[in-house]
């Protein structure tokens, strides 16, 4: 854009606004791109969802988060978690100090800090009977270790006389029922299932590249800039865990930080899902053998 054109733009402010409106949209705490099944009043809830291949530029049709997400004196911690990107975490760090104690009021302390697993995909919703003007439409759906492990036994099946098949394939993929209980207190998924192998719409090539076209990209999940760093942590977790902080600073944070975990509750009802709780140790919690089956549907 040359000089002249800058003139001709002058107070001009339209586009910017547009951009802020993007921004104040993309930081607030409801993300309209997601996706979140919505539960009856006994917490149990179903739907009928598609999971999408990746977008163009993207080989896994995957973002996979880690998360830190407790309260202490000083209010709340929900956090990424920059294992997420190889990085170290001091919240990790101390949790293995606290396991390592071999106190087990510390172990205690250690599992309710301990870092979450949450998966990130694009779906097309087939049923949503709470909510049916979403049917027909793509999403962002954010889910938990339970829900990848159906994926990973669909991909990887355990008995012989059982085919595996890519849930993310629009031609051989598979819709996948999504069954909500509340069992003991905690949300269970233990009844979804996929469907038998079926094309998306009747494998029409041109609605379905008009439908990944109009996918969201993954990568912006994994980006650093979603991070805080290393001492940007460690000052956030002194705060919640000594309370260092004056009470109107955590008043103020807390109630900021209630109001981000109120949103992930909503967009990942796996939250609290009553998984068996491990050691807090760096080990991931996902399994390799998903990630290993689309490393070789790369490489084909």
């Amino acid at each position: 854009m040359g000089f002249s054109d800058l003139k001709k733009k002058s107070g001009n402010i339209t586009k910017l606004v547009d951009e802020l409106t993007k921004i104040n949209e993309k930081n607030s705490y409801s993300d309209d791109r997601f996706w979140r099944p919505e539960l009856d009043k006994s917490s149990n809830g179903y739907a009928v969802i598609r999971f999408l291949p990746p977008v163009d530029n993207e080989d896994i049709p995957w973002a996979r988060l880690f998360s830190h997400g407790f309260q202490g004196k000083g209010g709340w911690f929900i956090e990424n978690c920059p294992t997420t990107l190889g990085l170290p975490c001091p919240i990790c760090e101390a949790n293995n100090d606290l396991w390592n104690s071999g106190i087990e009021s510390d172990k205690e302390i250690a599992r309710d800090r301990k870092r979450k697993l949450s998966y990130i995909s694009n779906i097309l919703v087939i049923s949503d009977p709470a909510n049916p003007q979403n049917e027909g439409k793509i999403f962002l759906y954010k889910y938990g270790k339970k829900i990848f492990d159906k994926i990973n036994e669909a991909m990887n099946p355990e008995f012989e006389d059982e085919s595996a098949i890519n849930p993310f394939d629009f031609w051989e993929g598979a819709n996948f029922k999504l069954k909500i209980r509340k069992v003991e207190g905690y949300i269970n998924y233990d009844k979804s299932e996929f469907e038998s192998p079926s094309a998306l719409f009747d494998g029409d090539d041109e609605t379905l590249e008009n439908l990944w076209k109009k996918q969201y990209p993954l990568k912006e999940f994994s980006e650093s800039t979603n991070f805080k760093s290393y001492k940007q942590l460690e000052e956030r977790f002194n705060v919640v865990t000594q309370g260092s902080a004056n009470n109107k600073t955590i008043e103020s944070e807390t109630e900021h930080e209630v109001s981000r975990m109120e949103n992930e509750r909503f967009s990942d009802p796996t939250s609290n899902s009553g998984d068996s709780v491990s050691p807090p140790v760096t080990d991931d919690e996902d399994s390799g053998d998903a990630f290993s089956y689309f490393e070789r549907l790369v490489k084909e």
